[in-house]
């Protein structure tokens, strides 16, 4: 599994037996989101450096200057064209890199801040807009919509394509976890606990469940595509565990504990 340390200015690499290494970046660049990409390698956003960059097993970095100054790069994804797409928060885009640093920025309204962002089962790049308060679609050739959310300043936050077809996001303020259709239909459930606070951290499970991270009260929620919940107290107290989730190569759910400089497992 790998992962972003984005105080200390490394990529973390952690097998399954709980071995951690680590490849430092350059100081201050502020590495936030990680993904997969083509050519077995990973690619991550480096907020404060304003770039998109890729790495490996062999440690070595590739980096790509984003051409929109002061963009603020937060969520990635590996798009459906073979190209990386990427959200720049400040700059009220979404970017576009092939794995040779060729460019493309696809301007938003002004104020919509994207945030996170997902390739969607219609093969659009689906995100979330935290100023907005919206759901976001783009396709590959550049046309974008928007979807309100049924809760008013909900702050939709994490988004990942689910089971059955559909986006399922979280709504940070709202303590709800969200189902958008690709035509447009929104459907909500309540976390049973509050302030559930949930933020980026949202995946689909190998149960074929949505796995959320609820920084409010230190749990790892589950949900099913019928609106069922369950929740996992993190052993760590106050650990914070707002960063990412993910299904790893073992069957296990993986996941970032800010506070707590940990990465957790769940069997």
């Amino acid at each position: 599994m790998w992962f972003t340390e984005y105080r200390g200015n490394k990529i973390g690499r952690a097998t399954t037996d709980g071995r951690i290494s680590e490849i430092p970046l350059a100081a201050g660049g502020g590495p936030a989101a990680i993904a997969p990409g083509p050519g077995a390698v990973v690619w991550f956003t480096e907020l404060n450096a304003n770039s998109v960059g890729y790495t490996g097993p062999t440690g070595h970095i590739v980096r790509f200057s984003i051409p929109t100054s002061d963009s603020d790069p937060v969520g990635l994804t590996a798009g459906p064209d073979g190209a990386m797409w990427f959200t720049e928060q400040k700059a009220n885009k979404i970017g576009r890199v092939t794995t040779s640093g060729a460019f493309q920025e696809f301007p938003l309204a002004a104020h919509s801040s994207p945030q996170a962002i997902a390739t969607g089962p219609d093969g659009a790049l689906w995100f979330t807009e935290i100023a907005s308060g919206k759901i976001g679609r783009l396709t590959t050739a550049g046309v974008v919509r928007e979807f309100v959310p049924p809760t008013s300043k909900g702050v939709p936050w994490g988004i990942t394509s689910g089971p059955d077809g559909a986006l399922w996001f979280t709504e940070y303020f709202g303590d709800k976890i969200g189902r958008l259709t690709t035509t447009g239909n929104f459907s909500e459930y309540p976390i049973p606990s509050t302030p559930g606070l949930p933020e980026d951290g949202i995946t689909v499970g190998p149960d074929g469940a949505v796995w959320f991270i609820e920084v409010g009260t230190g749990k790892v929620g589950r949900v099913t595509t019928h609106g069922v919940f369950t929740e996992y107290p993190i052993p760590t107290f106050n650990s914070n565990a707002g960063g990412f989730i993910a299904f790893g190569p073992d069957g296990a759910l993986w996941f970032t504990e800010t506070d707590g400089d940990n990465i957790g497992r769940l069997r």
